[in-house]
């Protein structure tokens, strides 16, 4: 903190673009000074004038800190001028400047008392004392409408972009969380209920060591599983400074349903696997969708569906990629503990939508219950993925 603080204190006054705004204001108004007739009539230019036209600019290299205090030194410097000198009845450039800069930094209030002071001294000084014409009464306070509503314009405009951008940035973390809700819901839902269903078969089976041991060790490998794929998950709240101490594993793709269908069995759901089409490469995001889906899918079948079997099918296709996730079961009640209603519908047509596909769910005529998800493929994707898949096999 002491650090930064010397560093402010041994920053400049002003910056290079002040200094360039304030040498553009001093040639406008040097400029008017030298080719503009004096209130007289006359066409007078003196040493004396320069100097004072170019010292009135001087403040502007302070506006940006003191803006009310610049805009005070410029209407001083510029009356005593006008007084001393014949200038030409002009509303210069330098003032101009001065007043927005205080019209973009401070308040209304105190921009309404500049704006009062601006016209009243610029009257006063370029009258000399006499009643200035409508022409000269007229311009100040135009000028200065039009140079603080202008300011107050672009005060506004800024303020709705600020906004904008925190509305993007709140809906980004909005959207963040979702996913992370998605995933998490996922995990838990597929692992618990897997873990739930082999304590109740072990607990079950108390007379069979054998049977006990596969579901003992199956509910081992799903927790581990499972604290694994959460710590994944929620990695991606830490911060980015701290170093991971082991790689982070790969997002489960479509490469692997085999593992949901495997424990899908042990579980207790008689589940088969088909993949029709040539086997590619997806995109990571679209591998990944696929396999929540089918994770869902089937927690969904083992926690409702009772007695049945399932099956997955997996279709390539050219622009496409199809999971199908039917069972033929009667519908049972929700496991004990489980609640009501979930998010896992929900959660995977929030997926299939992200990638523009689309997602049917429902009861079967003939009995069971079909999820069918359509995810779209462009051939970049296609491509891409194919080039990861190569790069990761080397």
């Amino acid at each position: 903190m002491l650090r930064s603080r010397q560093a402010d204190d041994a920053e400049p006054p002003w910056t290079r673009n002040d200094a360039l705004v304030a040498g553009g204001a001093c040639v406008m108004n040097l400029l008017s000074y030298a080719f503009f007739n004096a209130p007289d009539g006359r066409h007078a230019v003196s040493v004396a004038g320069f100097l004072f036209v170019a010292l009135a600019a001087l403040p502007l290299l302070a506006r940006r800190r003191h803006p009310v205090a610049a805009l005070t030194a410029i209407l001083v410097l510029d009356s005593a001028a006008t007084l001393i000198v014949p200038l030409p009845r002009h509303f210069g450039a330098v003032l101009v400047v001065a007043l927005y800069s205080v019209a973009r930094a401070r308040p209304g209030r105190v921009t309404a008392v500049a704006a009062v002071a601006t016209v009243a001294l610029t009257l006063v000084s370029q009258s000399a004392g006499h009643l200035p014409s409508w022409q000269d009464a007229v311009i100040p306070p135009l000028t200065t409408l039009i140079v603080v509503g202008t300011a107050m314009a672009v005060n506004r405009w800024q303020a709705e972009v600020a906004a904008n951008r925190r509305l993007l940035a709140d809906r980004a973390v909005a959207d963040e969380r979702r996913r992370i809700a998605r995933e998490l819901h996922d995990i838990v839902a597929h692992h618990i209920t897997t873990m739930q269903l082999m304590s109740g078969g072990a607990r079950a089976n108390l007379g069979e060591p054998e049977v006990v041991r596969d579901a003992l060790v199956t509910l081992e490998a799903s927790g581990r599983l499972a604290l694994r794929e959460m710590r994944q998950l929620l990695a991606v709240l830490r911060d980015g400074d701290e170093p991971e101490a082991t790689p982070a594993q790969p997002q489960p793709g479509a490469d692997d349903l085999g593992r949901l269908v495997e424990e899908s069995c042990l579980a207790g759901l008689p589940t088969e696997l088909s993949v029709h089409g040539p086997r590619r490469p997806l995109p990571p995001t679209v591998g990944l969708t696929v396999f929540r889906i089918t994770q869902e899918a089937l927690t969904n079948a083992r926690k409702h569906a009772g007695p049945a079997r399932a099956s997955v099918r997996l279709t390539y296709a050219r622009d496409q990629v199809t999971v199908e996730v039917r069972d033929d079961g009667g519908g049972a009640p929700p496991l004990e503990g489980a609640p009501a209603g979930g998010y896992g519908l929900i959660g995977m047509r929030e997926r299939v939508a992200l990638h523009g596909g689309a997602l049917s769910a429902g009861p079967q005529a003939d009995g069971g219950f079909a999820v069918v998800a359509r995810l779209p493929l462009t051939t970049d994707e296609s491509d891409e993925a194919a080039v990861q898949h190569e790069g990761a096999r080397r």
